[in-house]
């Protein structure tokens, strides 16, 4: 009871003189240790908002290093944002006991927050990404160990993954990542920057002169053969069907739609042999 009624009173006594003392000492002239003993002993909101901007730099330092390692879509001062909650739980957490200057206590609570709010900004779950990680570290091994590119079946053997279990691995790590169109697409001499938005190829657009060439070669393909050889070199290279399903659908045995097949590959080539020789500069 002696012992809790003289903390309270020294309690007091800090406060007294520290009423005494604002007007006379302002925080900026105090000492660092003096500041933390007295915001250990008796903190205050506005001794923690000076503290706070005391050591706001130290955000901005990490958040900057941290910057430079991620893609330019990340905005600095988000990373800033996260860090600054971290400041401030090392502020709160400080114990001057432990011999630590505050300098190096709360850098890896900054650096913590803003990792933090990196992964809650990451849509890609951390299981995809172990996934990811797995798949790619097995076909390295193959790779070092054969001296040729891995093989799916290979690298799902050494997972001890089943078929359709690996498709599942194959299509999780070909996540897409998303990025700015807005952002700088490369250096420019120009005074205009140029952006990714202005140099990006429009995929759905129908490009004419391939469409002429696709119609030629088409037209070159089928060039003499019957009704049953074109509908096979159609169906085959344009519809991407097997030669079961050409064989069912012309009613004839796979067998005669391969045996086919070959033969006008060997016609197809011969001709194309010869306008190639056409086609030579005259000696």
């Amino acid at each position: 009871m002696t012992a809790t009624k003289t903390a309270s009173a020294t309690t007091r006594g800090i406060k007294k003189n520290r009423t005494k003392t604002t007007a006379k000492v302002p925080y900026s002239e105090m000492e660092p240790e003096a500041l933390w003993a007295e915001y250990r002993v008796a903190p205050s909101a506005e001794l923690r908002e000076f503290l706070t901007k005391k050591y706001l730099h130290l955000v901005r330092y990490n958040a900057e290093r941290i910057h430079q390692r991620l893609p330019d879509e990340v905005d600095v001062d988000d990373l800033v944002q996260a860090g600054y909650f971290g400041l401030v739980d090392a502020i709160d957490g400080y114990d001057t006991d432990k011999g630590v200057k505050f300098e190096t206590y709360c850098a890896p609570r900054i650096r913590g927050a803003i990792l933090d709010e990196l992964r809650n900004m990451d849509w890609v779950p951390r299981l995809v990404r172990h996934r990811t990680a797995r798949v790619e570290q097995a076909r390295q091994r193959i790779e070092m160990q054969f001296g040729r590119k891995a093989t799916d079946q290979e690298i799902a053997d050494r997972l001890a993954l089943d078929p359709e279990e690996f498709s599942k691995y194959k299509r999780d790590s070909r996540a897409t990542t998303i990025t700015s169109i807005t952002r700088k697409a490369y250096p420019s001499d120009g005074s205009r920057e140029v952006r990714e938005i202005d140099v990006i190829s429009d995929e759905t657009q129908v490009n004419p002169l391939r469409l002429l060439q696709r119609k030629d070669l088409k037209d070159l393909m089928t060039k003499g053969l019957s009704r049953a050889e074109r509908l096979i070199v159609i169906l085959y290279y344009y519809e991407s069907m097997t030669m079961k399903e050409i064989g069912l659908t012309l009613d004839l045995s796979e067998s005669r739609v391969s045996q086919m097949h070959s033969s006008i590959l060997a016609r197809l080539k011969a001709q194309m042999q010869h306008r190639m020789r056409e086609l030579e500069p005259m000696g």
